[in-house]
């Protein structure tokens, strides 16, 4: 087996095996992007994915998998062993082959960042860790403000390794680009304000409406440390960037539009200038996809409960839409897999720009085999 050496980070250089195939079956993908980018994608910013976002020709629907796809991967885990998420997302050299390992083994269009939406804020002093089977948990949850004192501005100084991971990234990408991204304002307030997940949201609502200028303060601070965030990552050559609000789908209209749309447009601006096209997904958002547009979005982002025709009325055509095949049907038969995913293709023609997607991340338990074989699928069914 060959091996290459990992780049030199924080936590010094390690030697990393090739990834190995499926313990069932080891595909070859018709066409490695690492290392046979095609004609289509000679450069990430002419390539089939950027296309799309920018609402111009593209010659098929580009396709990436929401979240780390390599969740799924054999050599996913297999690097994983022993290394805690917040280790893995501020080692470069871990970085660097867990983001391309999807890349390789399904021959999608574009290679999402290995990271997590708390990196930031773990990187500006927040005390926090992601337990396995719960998620980001809080030690202190914020809920005063002089809490806002533990919450100072991220500055490029405190994340060199995000951006060396960048850089090493799109070394290794070619003419695949890169996908940065950060969690939106109210996601990482929700976190913070709870103490962890939650289901109702109870303390976040309670400050949002109870105490509407501390509200506002916690978000102002969250919006410039995501959007520091994005912007680090698309200054060191990330080609496109989405910010990933979780938990925004528990809320009303009116809320969003008060309380929390302006965050996320803040996030969103601090990449306005750079030549990068912004995608904004949330769950649950049906009621809230023309806002979230509003907010700064060139893509946005269908998760699966609602088909992308009726989310084209809603967003009128003003900006391309990305996904929305539903990850647990990923475990149905093939025959109903390959189904839906010529429906969504089809509905997306209708769209500006489209962009395949899950209408969330990738199930740990899905078949890696099944995967590549929709990329396979929407590649050829949508061939211009």
């Amino acid at each position: 087996m060959s091996s290459r050496v990992g780049a030199v980070g924080g936590c010094g250089t390690v030697t990393i095996p090739e990834p190995a195939g499926h313990p069932s079956a080891d595909p070859e993908p018709v066409r490695d992007p690492v290392r046979d980018p095609g004609p289509a994608a000679a450069s990430p910013s002419d390539s089939p994915l950027v296309r799309a976002a920018r609402r111009r020709e593209v010659p098929y629907t580009p396709v990436w998998f929401m979240r780390q796809a390599g969740r799924s991967l054999p050599e996913y885990r297999k690097l994983r062993e022993g290394v805690g998420m917040l280790e893995a997302c501020r080692r470069p050299d871990l970085v660097t082959e867990i983001t391309l390992q999807p890349v390789r083994r399904h021959g999608v269009d574009a290679a999402i960042f290995f990271s997590d939406i708390v990196v930031p804020l773990a990187a500006v002093g927040v005390d926090l860790d992601i337990v396995q089977g719960v998620g980001p948990v809080v030690a202190e949850p914020f809920r005063t403000r002089a809490d806002l004192d533990r919450l100072p501005e991220l500055t490029p100084d405190l994340v060199p390794d995000i951006a060396e991971s960048v850089r090493l990234l799109v070394a290794e990408l070619g003419g695949t680009p890169l996908i940065g991204f950060a969690g939106a304002p109210f996601t990482l307030a929700s976190y913070l304000v709870e103490g962890g997940p939650s289901r109702n949201h109870e303390h976040t609502k309670a400050l949002m409406h109870g105490d509407p200028r501390l509200w506002d303060d916690l978000c102002t601070r969250l919006a410039q440390i995501s959007g520091a965030f994005l912007r680090v990552q698309a200054e060191s050559g990330a080609s496109v960037v989405q910010l990933f609000d979780s938990w925004a789908g528990v809320l009303s209209r009116r809320d969003y539009s008060h309380l929390v749309q302006r965050h996320s447009a803040a996030a969103l601006a601090a990449v306005a200038d750079l030549d990068v096209p912004r995608i904004h997904f949330g769950v649950g958002t049906g009621e809230l996809l023309a806002l979230m547009g509003e907010a700064g979005a060139d893509v946005v982002g269908v998760d699966y409960r609602v088909s992308l025709s009726d989310a084209l009325e809603r967003l009128g055509g003003r900006y391309a839409v990305q996904g929305n095949l539903d990850p647990a049907l990923l475990f149905a038969p093939w025959e109903a897999v390959e189904r839906r995913v010529r429906e969504i293709v089809d509905e997306g023609r209708a769209a500006p720009g489209h962009v395949f997607n899950l209408g969330h991340g990738v199930l740990p338990a899905t078949d890696p085999d099944k995967l590549t074989r929709v990329v396979e699928l929407v590649h050829e069914v949508s061939a211009r």
